[in-house]
């Protein structure tokens, strides 16, 4: 099993939460979460610019992004399917579309059932 850690744009979440459901996963974890990237946050300048006053800059810094962190997951087999249909929803092209991790899950447990093993997060066969 795989377990798949999504950070997405917040405007992203609801076609990743129908495209997770459309290829059969409409089982997964979603999170509020604040971070930044390479870019170190988002910086923008006032336009047009403040007037110059001691201890005011005209340049505006959010040292974090608010994203969304879906958690999911799959048999081994599903993987690299799922993780295609994030990034085709996801994917702009620019700075900030986010993150995937993939990590190998040894064993998952039903908590209602006690079952164990891939069936307790296999594909919704509905």
């Amino acid at each position: 099993m795989k377990e798949i850690t999504a950070i997405i744009r917040m405007n992203k979440v609801h076609k990743t939460l129908d495209a997770l459901s459309e290829c059969g996963y409409p089982s997964f974890t979603v999170e509020k979460v604040m971070g930044r990237g390479k870019q170190r946050g988002l910086c923008y300048e006032f336009d047009p610019p403040l007037p110059e006053q001691e201890g005011v800059s005209s340049k505006n810094c959010i040292p974090f992004i608010p994203k969304r962190l879906f958690t999911i997951v799959v048999d081994d087999k599903a993987a690299d399917r799922v993780v295609q249909r994030i990034i085709n929803i996801n994917q702009t092209g620019h700075a900030g579309d986010g993150k995937i991790f993939v990590t190998d899950i040894p064993e998952a447990y039903r908590v209602r059932t006690g079952e164990s093993g891939e069936m307790t997060v296999g594909r919704n066969e509905e």
